[in-house]
């Protein structure tokens, strides 16, 4: 990470995002787009935070895009598949144990996830909805520190943590250990901060930003054509361009001061690829009546889990990682189950897959295939949670960030996400931009799993913490 004083170093932004923002410039100059920049996540998660002042700034003058600083990722070897030498596998476990971070006691995170997710997705009413809770806690841990008093102390409040140097450490054990680009599993985590070139910052925090976050930071003159083109490179290239629609939607204000932008990017093919032979189609009980959709089917000797009012499977991907699928039972809604204190236990813990009430035996696997998307406004939903200074310019403190005098205020926080499955594998993405019966016992050797009605899915790295939280409802709507 280039972190040492790097507002000294200011350089020309990337060539391949200027110049795609150059022509995106004739391309788009009659396209109005509606959407003010706001918090966005996408396939797999992504976070932006903007934060606008309550002056009109100066934006005279020639229109330029500056690299402060970009992020330098760990290096990774490679995975080398199939047939390899010792050396080539010795190399590659040697650098996903590099990435491995003992977590201790996780209950700080478990409650975030936990209470954040029953919060943005109990507004369902029917529609498929996803939420990245991993996401949306690195754009807080972003957040407090360009923040100070109150602002700061109801962020590290929700978060679970007693100061800013515990978030700053835990922020960055986080990451590490959900970071993977080795050609078997990608899940690339990525942060950067968008300036205004006519205020002040404060290097030190922006030097803080990129090393323990991995942030790269970017300087020009909001309200541009030119500048907006430049972060809708930057989030597609970040989201594999999952996003990319959402993406178009978004612009900054003359007014803009800051803006934090966050992703989160999956791409991962299954340990155990359904047959496509055997995929056929089958009725879905969805929210708003019966409708036939594409299911996979598969049959596999695996742990078999259940609750007082669930079942739940998993399906593992290739070196790391899987997706749960969390079968609410009859009468139980999804959203229902997210309140409930022992399925909400299971979905948020890392260590999910050793409760007692788990068998191993052969699974039959009917799961339908699905393209889901959300977009989720944040900012009544993190008031509700006590993030409340921030959205008030008379109350917010962003004092570590500049020292000009300008009211400063969080104005919007949009989230949005998009997963995908067939029968190869899994691919999310995710970006926030701020501006009733019990469930018996199954039987001995095999039992049938089939998601034919509303349900949950959560997906983990590495660590074992959701990266992704979502309700289907239909499997046919995007």
């Amino acid at each position: 990470m280039k972190s040492n004083d790097i507002f000294d170093g200011v350089t020309d932004i990337r060539d391949d995002i200027i110049d795609s923002a150059a022509a995106g410039d004739a391309k788009n100059a009659k396209k109005k787009r509606s959407k003010k920049l706001r918090w966005i996540s996408a396939v797999a998660a992504a976070l932006a935070l903007v934060i606008v002042g309550g002056v009109m700034l100066n934006t005279g003058g020639a229109l330029k895009v500056y690299a402060i600083s970009e992020a330098e990722y760990p290096k990774m070897a490679k995975y080398p598949g199939n047939w390899y030498t010792d050396k080539q596998y010795d190399a590659w476990w040697a650098s996903v144990r590099a990435q491995k971070r003992d977590l201790g006691d996780t209950s700080d995170l478990e409650s975030f996830f936990a209470e954040s997710a029953r919060t943005f997705l109990s507004d369902a009413d029917g529609d498929n909805i996803v939420y990245s809770p991993l996401n949306v806690y690195m754009a807080l841990s972003m957040l407090a520190e360009l923040t100070d008093g109150e602002s700061r102390g109801q962020i590290l409040t929700l978060l679970g943590c007693d100061g800013i140097e515990s978030l700053r450490r835990r922020a960055n054990d986080v990451w590490n250990c959900n970071y993977r680009d080795d050609g078997a599993l990608s899940s690339i985590i990525a942060s950067s901060l968008w300036l205004n070139e006519n205020v002040s910052f404060k290097k030190d925090t922006m030097n803080t930003l990129a090393s323990e976050y991995y942030a790269s930071s970017y300087r020009g003159q909001m309200g541009s054509e030119q500048f907006d083109r430049a972060l809708h490179e930057w989030l597609n290239k970040q989201t594999g361009n999952l996003l990319s629609e959402q993406a178009e939607q978004i612009e900054f204000d003359a007014e803009t001061v800051l803006a934090i932008a966050a992703t989160v990017y999956l791409r991962a093919k299954w340990g155990f690829e359904f047959d496509k032979e055997n995929t056929s189609p089958q009725t879905f009980r969805g929210a708003d009546g019966d409708l036939i959709v594409d299911f996979m089917h598969q049959r596999d000797d695996q742990g078999y889990y259940w609750g007082e009012k669930f079942a739940a499977v998993s399906q593992g991907f290739e070196e790391g990682g899987e997706m749960w699928f969390i079968l609410p039972d009859e009468g139980v809604s999804p959203e229902e189950l997210l309140r409930d204190a022992e399925a909400s236990s299971f979905i948020f813990s890392p260590d999910r897959a050793r409760t007692e009430n788990s068998k191993y035996l052969y699974v039959n696997k009917s799961i339908p295939k699905f393209d889901v998307s959300s977009d989720l406004d944040l900012v009544d939903g993190l008031q509700n949670l006590g993030v409340v200074d921030v959205f008030d310019d008379t109350k917010s403190d962003f004092s570590p960030m500049t020292d000009d005098d300008i009211p400063i205020s969080v104005t919007s926080v949009d989230h949005a996400a998009r997963v995908v499955i067939d029968e190869e594998g899994c691919t999310a993405a995710a970006f926030t931009v701020m501006l009733t019966a019990g469930a018996p016992m199954p039987p001995d050797d095999e039992v049938d799993f089939v998601l034919d009605r509303p349900f949950l899915f959560c997906i983990t790295g590495d660590s074992g913490l959701p990266l992704f939280v979502g309700i289907v409802n239909n499997p046919a709507a995007g």
